[in-house]
């Protein structure tokens, strides 16, 4: 899809160099670049949500997981 978008002339600039330094279309620099901050966005409403259910939840581990865990590990090693 095409799209006309404005930025500020310094990142056009710098993303022109980095286009050209890696061989590329602005077009695919450009949508990569949305692409991983899309990305990185999910990855922190992922985040955001874990931390509102442990923030009323004690995040500890329970005593008989953790002994359970200590000796799987023990007799592993």
């Amino acid at each position: 899809m095409k799209i006309a978008v404005s930025i500020p002339d310094a990142v056009y600039e710098a993303a022109e160099r980095l286009a050209a330094r890696r061989r590329c279309s602005r077009s695919s620099l450009y949508a990569e670049a949305l692409e991983r901050l899309l990305a990185q966005e999910d990855s922190d409403e992922v985040t955001g949500r874990l931390d509102a259910v442990y923030s009323d939840e004690p995040s500890q581990i329970a005593g008989e997981l953790l002994e359970a865990q200590r000796r799987a590990l023990h007799d592993r090693w």
